[in-house]
């Protein structure tokens, strides 16, 4: 991580300067599997907080989040859990592919991330998005930059002094410093949007 750390701060003042206030690097990962990218699916669009608790009744109804497991739940025990009727949907899509061998979470560490990308995206529900989640916090890939999250795009406004919320490409010209660790560079940007760390 100090490579990572010395390159983003060489390469970028306003990255040194995230660095400096947001404290020491401490992203928490989660196993590569099914369980991480069922997360995924209900962290999005929501508040991190409600959407943690959603995953908890989740993994208590279920009784750990795994394909059969979810497969054998019926639709009201999912909204009963807080899932809205199309992510109920999205998740039984996952655990068939999952199940059934058309998504093969032992093979995805191999891939690379645009072959993760294509192959994850034909489970409905699963965008981008989703994906770039996974990459970073399930996959542990460096150098993701997730030009759809709204709190990197928020925090690259603020911090970089646009007047409005930055569209992919200007995302992808402002991190092309960051190469290969943009991943750690969005990690910062997202500790920013919390104010500075307590040291």
């Amino acid at each position: 991580m100090k490579k990572a750390l010395t390159h983003l701060r060489a390469a970028d003042p306003v990255m040194a300067r995230l660095i400096d206030s947001g404290g020491r690097y401490a992203i928490r990962y989660h196993d590569p599997e099914f369980r991480a990218l069922a997360r995924s699916i209900v962290f999005q669009q929501l508040n991190g907080t409600a959407a943690a608790a959603i995953f908890d009744r989740l993994e208590q109804a279920c009784g750990g989040v795994t394909p059969e497991n979810l497969l054998r739940l019926r639709a009201p025990e999912l909204r009963t859990a807080g899932l809205s009727e199309r992510k109920a949907e999205y998740l039984r899509d996952l655990a068939k592919h999952a199940r059934d061998g058309a998504v093969d979470f032992a093979a995805l560490p191999r891939m690379d991330d645009q072959a993760i990308v294509e192959a994850l995206t034909q489970v409905r529900g699963i965008g981008d998005w989703t994906v770039h989640m996974f990459l970073i916090f399930a996959l542990r890939r460096p150098d993701v930059l997730p030009v759809g999250d709204y709190g990197i795009r928020t925090a690259i406004k603020n911090q970089y002094g646009l007047a409005d919320l930055p569209k992919p490409a200007e995302m992808q010209r402002i991190a092309a410093p960051w190469r290969p660790w943009a991943s750690v560079a969005c990690w910062y940007l997202w500790r920013s949007l919390d104010g500075p760390a307590e040291l």
